[in-house]
């Protein structure tokens, strides 16, 4: 069982999240071409190794929060609130 840690809740069943994948800098609107635009929609880099992603935790208390994870192993190395630094590990695997 994998257990992840929300910055609110606590650790918590990795069932009780959704994850919304790797984080990326949106264009800006007023200057992006349609390339730039699909490929913020569309691609994700999709790397083997420490990844920035985004989580929501949809069975406890609905808060988005970020993650440092490994793909290759699904170890989370830490967990924070959105704006916020790092605030230290995030799972017991």
């Amino acid at each position: 069982m994998i257990v992840l840690q929300c910055p609110w809740c606590g650790p918590r069943n990795v069932a009780e999240f959704h994850s919304l994948g790797e984080v990326v800098d949106r264009p800006d609107p007023r200057t992006a071409t349609r390339a730039e635009w699909r490929t913020y929609l569309y691609l994700r880099s999709n790397p083997a190794g420490r990844v920035h992603e985004r989580w929501f935790h949809r069975a406890g208390c609905r808060r988005y929060f970020d993650a440092e994870r490994d793909t290759r192993d699904n170890t989370v190395f830490s967990t924070w609130r959105l704006g916020r630094e790092e605030t230290g590990t995030g799972v017991d695997a």
